[in-house]
């Protein structure tokens, strides 16, 4: 298992919008969540910033990446939410959510 964690930000107008569509994320986003081998995922806001924290269970983290943005319904949803977001200082060109090292740990 892969704990893995991603900030990106998130627009000031937008904040409202977002959470209200988080607080019912359509089935089939979170079916396709699930197929990808995708465990205990959440996103946290502080501000503008948007925390996202989740377990992959996987084998091939790449190939399932790909299985979620081919599906037409999780496509659909990120139509609407990515116009929401934007890349935070620091994020690589090619990076929306940018991934964060894992400092520390414990069980």
């Amino acid at each position: 298992m892969q704990r893995i964690a991603q900030v990106v930000g998130l627009k000031p107008e937008a904040i409202d919008e977002y959470e209200r569509i988080h607080a019912a994320v359509w089935p089939e986003v979170l079916a396709t969540i699930a197929a990808c081998n995708i465990h205990n995922y959440s996103i946290f806001r502080f501000g503008t910033t948007l925390f996202a924290y989740f377990e992959y269970h996987g084998q091939d983290f790449a190939a399932d990446m790909q299985k979620m943005a081919a599906d037409p319904k999780t496509q659909e949803w990120w139509r609407i939410t990515d116009p929401m977001q934007e890349q935070l200082p620091g994020a690589q060109p090619n990076e929306w959510w940018t991934r964060l090292p894992e400092v520390f740990h414990t069980d």
